[in-house]
């Protein structure tokens, strides 16, 4: 199953991946987690299957983009 998500580009839960999206400042690499906020978590429970990220500093040092959308971030090829 693992080789199937990374055929596909999937991302998953604590992936590395590249910001790209519309907030130059925070374009780079982060860890993609699954958006927590109660936005997102309603979306899903209405069925809405856009899956939105919160981005994760993997050092720790600053705040990451959250409702970042799949087009916005590519795995990086250290998942690979």
């Amino acid at each position: 199953m693992d080789t199937l998500f990374r055929s596909l580009d999937l991302i998953e839960p604590g992936d590395l991946v590249i910001y790209s999206g519309s907030i130059a400042s925070h374009h780079g690499l982060w860890l993609a987690v699954p958006c927590g906020c109660g936005i997102c978590q309603r979306l899903d429970q209405f069925g809405l299957a856009e899956v939105r990220f919160a981005l994760v500093d993997p050092w720790g040092e600053r705040s990451g983009p959250h409702h970042a959308r799949r087009e916005s971030i590519t795995r990086s090829i250290a998942c690979t």
